[in-house]
């Protein structure tokens, strides 16, 4: 079972989207999914249509008051499931920090799903910040896979989660932490987001992602239908991406 991130702090840059879209695409191609949301904005549930009740949160998980595996949840569609989350968590970060075990909760919540190899892959929605819910899940995955807007300000913010992923490893909290690729998204043919693209390439050689996601109204539509955009409109752009990406990702883990 492999842990994945989907991470980057600065907001915006489609990591939600690509969380919900890249989850469900793997999960149709045959892969047992897991999707979990940490971040008490609550989208990732939301964008598939789950009633989250508040008691079946992620947020009973990380203060030990229940079991993950008791807290999942079916989307409704075929190999993919979510373990949603509440607006109740937005309080969390303050009582992990105080019980100390901000660094370690989110790992423990997954031993048991680890021991059992329930799924094939489980997907991280992480918050937009580097607060205590991004450092846990950074503790707890096997990867980062950091969803990178094409513009230049998104540099930074790619520089920012590759520099706290280094922090994690050195620190012994994840030693063997990966920062799996960056994925482009919200790309349109101009020169601005090529140069971007070109500059990701040349520092980071092998992770950029030759999959890159374009612009698309029929993404910002799909959430509010409780679809993923490839069940919204299959043969858009951003779908037929989506897929895509979900067939590279499963090829640079040797399953394609």
């Amino acid at each position: 079972m492999k842990v994945i991130a989907i991470a980057n702090q600065k907001g915006g840059v489609g990591k939600t989207t690509t969380a919900v879209n890249l989850a469900a695409a793997v999960a149709r191609r045959g892969k047992r999914v897991l999707l979990i949301d940490t971040d008490s904005q609550a989208n990732a549930g939301a964008a598939l249509g789950v009633e989250v009740p508040a008691e079946r949160s992620l947020y009973q998980a990380l203060i030990g008051e229940a079991r993950l595996e008791d807290l999942i949840l079916p989307t409704g569609r075929r190999n993919l499931s979510i373990v949603p989350s509440h607006m109740d968590l937005s309080g969390v970060e303050v009582e992990l920090t105080q019980s100390g075990t901000h660094l370690s909760c989110m790992r423990d919540a997954l031993a048991g799903l680890r021991a059992a190899d329930a799924y094939d892959y489980v997907f991280l929605d992480t918050p937009p910040s580097l607060g205590v819910l991004m450092t846990a899940s950074l503790c707890a995955c096997d990867e980062v896979l950091t969803p990178m807007q094409c513009e230049f300000f998104s540099l930074d913010g790619l520089s920012k989660i590759i520099y706290v992923i280094q922090q994690i490893r050195d620190s012994g909290a994840n030693p063997e932490l990966v920062h799996e690729g960056v994925l482009m998204t919200m790309y349109s043919n101009t020169k601005l987001a090529n140069e971007v693209i070109a500059q990701v390439r040349e520092n980071l050689p092998g992770q950029i992602y030759g999959t890159v996601i374009p612009r698309s109204v029929r993404v910002g539509e799909a959430p509010s239908f409780g679809k993923t955009v490839l069940e919204h409109d299959p043969d858009s752009t951003a779908a037929i991406a989506y897929g895509n990406a979900a067939r590279e990702f499963l090829q640079r883990h040797n399953h394609g």
